[in-house]
């Protein structure tokens, strides 16, 4: 979209706002950061909601939305620890954001975080140590699926298999280790299913 030179500072300020404070200014707080009055500030929002650029709901104060996509904040996903591909170990949580448009092409959420693999457990599935899971939060999973499976407070990424009996197996993609068989009444928790393999070179 072509906007004016204020447009452009009114467009920013509002995207930047909404970022860290994860609400829409006010025009008051629009007009105080840009240095024009109220007046202007509400004439340039009417031009931009008639562009297209955004869309603000009447007699509410913080209901600007933005619709122009080059200025929406940009969406993160949150590396919360570590996960072996190995041994299990505790899984440790060590919120670091990342955004996921630069990594993955999938929608973001509360459902959706990522963990940093640790071990070769699984490199058959193409899957090294150092690399990025990109991991759907679910309590249970079909036969084959890579998961997050905590067995007795100890996270580790597997494949799982429903055996008989009410045992699981948590398979290794890697010829040279066994599988960890969980029989009851040990507990096994899934914690997500794997949607994606993210790895820098």
């Amino acid at each position: 979209m072509n906007y004016t030179p204020k447009q452009l500072q009114i467009m920013k300020f509002i995207r930047d706002y909404r970022r860290e404070n994860e609400t829409s200014p006010t025009l008051e707080e629009i007009g105080h950061s840009l240095g024009v009055h109220r007046v202007t500030v509400h004439q340039h929002v009417a031009a931009l909601v008639k562009k297209g650029a955004i869309r603000k709901l009447p007699q509410r104060s913080r209901s600007i939305e933005i619709l122009d996509k080059d200025y929406l904040p940009q969406r993160t996903v949150k590396l919360l620890g570590q996960i072996a591909a190995g041994r299990p170990i505790e899984a440790v949580e060590d919120p670091e954001p990342f955004t996921l448009e630069e990594l993955l092409p999938i929608e973001p959420g509360d459902g959706v975080y990522m963990l940093r693999v640790v071990g070769d457990s699984m490199i058959d599935d193409h899957i090294t140590d150092g690399d990025l899971v990109l991991v759907e939060k679910a309590a249970t999973a079909h036969d084959g699926e890579i998961v997050v499976a905590v067995v007795e407070g100890e996270a580790t990424l597997k494949r799982v298999y429903h055996e008989s009996g009410g045992i699981y197996r948590l398979q290794p993609a890697n010829e040279r280790m066994e599988p960890i068989f969980v029989r009851p009444p040990d507990r096994l928790e899934i914690r997500g299913v794997v949607r994606g393999v993210l790895r820098r070179y």
